[in-house]
């Protein structure tokens, strides 16, 4: 059985890097999909006298859900079952923890195309996942 994992942003990229993985397993028998979406870690001092905690952990979830939403539709179409997962911290980290702890055979993630000088000063979560897995990864324009 095969394990992929999409990581997805919410983003037109996110949608169009699920499309190409439903293309890309059409016909295999067997398929383990895992779909992640990190949210930044929450910080104490973020956090104001209005909204404690547990509001704040909820507004983090129905972030990470409304993330999910439009690649999920994409996997529903396309009859591709799969498991979703909502993870806290650094993206790039996050992302390559995941790949490891659940042995995923390849990643596939849309890139959000910043352009030359801002991917250069700020780097994108995408390449540096390149840098800290061990599996393929896909990356989807």
């Amino acid at each position: 059985m095969k394990k992929l994992m999409l990581a997805v942003d919410g983003s037109a990229c996110s949608v169009r890097a699920a499309k190409f993985l439903v293309r890309l397993v059409r016909g295999w028998p067997t398929l383990e999909l895992h779909v992640v979406n990190v949210q930044p870690p929450i910080l104490a001092g973020e956090i104001s006298a209005v909204v404690n905690i547990e509001m704040a952990t909820s507004m983090h979830e129905k972030a990470g859900r409304d993330a999910l939403r439009s690649a999920r539709q994409v996997l529903d179409e396309a009859k591709l079952g799969c498991v979703e997962h909502l993870l806290e911290g650094d993206p790039a980290q996050a992302i390559a923890e995941f790949a490891r702890d659940v042995g995923v055979d390849a990643i596939v993630m849309g890139t959000r195309g910043l352009g030359l000088i801002k991917g250069l000063l700020l780097g994108s979560v995408a390449t540096k996942v390149l840098h800290l897995v061990d599996v393929p990864a896909i990356l989807v324009k």
